[in-house]
């Protein structure tokens, strides 16, 4: 497996509260329904009951989901009438989903054929 440059790499070695919160942000990204929700609104706002349908979860769940996901301050909400609309804080993240799921990509291209 090959990684290509990272081209807006951290410009200075990051410290003990950087390595920290990256640390508490990708646990949060490594959950796998957080990450199907968080993907899901990269295509834009959405409420909890189309989340709920997407990721297929139970809507119970979902919502705890997104409640830490807010918390965290990656995703940021707005009242719709009686409805909570979620959306993505900010391209930062987009930007390390599409990582993530390039380098998945990458990962299973690079797996042996089994016959």
């Amino acid at each position: 497996m090959h990684l290509s440059p990272a081209h807006d790499a951290h410009p200075r070695t990051p410290g003990e509260e950087q390595f920290a919160l990256a640390s508490e942000l990708l646990a949060l990204l490594g959950d796998r329904t957080r990450l199907v929700l968080l993907h899901a609104l990269m295509d834009g706002e959405a409420d909890v009951g189309s989340l709920t349908e997407t990721c297929g979860a139970a809507r119970p769940a979902v919502s705890q989901h997104l409640a830490r996901l807010r918390l965290a301050g990656l995703v940021i909400t707005r009242k719709e009438g009686r409805r909570v609309i979620y959306s993505l804080r900010d391209g930062h993240l987009r930007r390390v989903i599409d990582e993530a799921l390039s380098l998945a990509d990458h990962r299973l291209a690079d797996r042996p054929a089994h016959d």
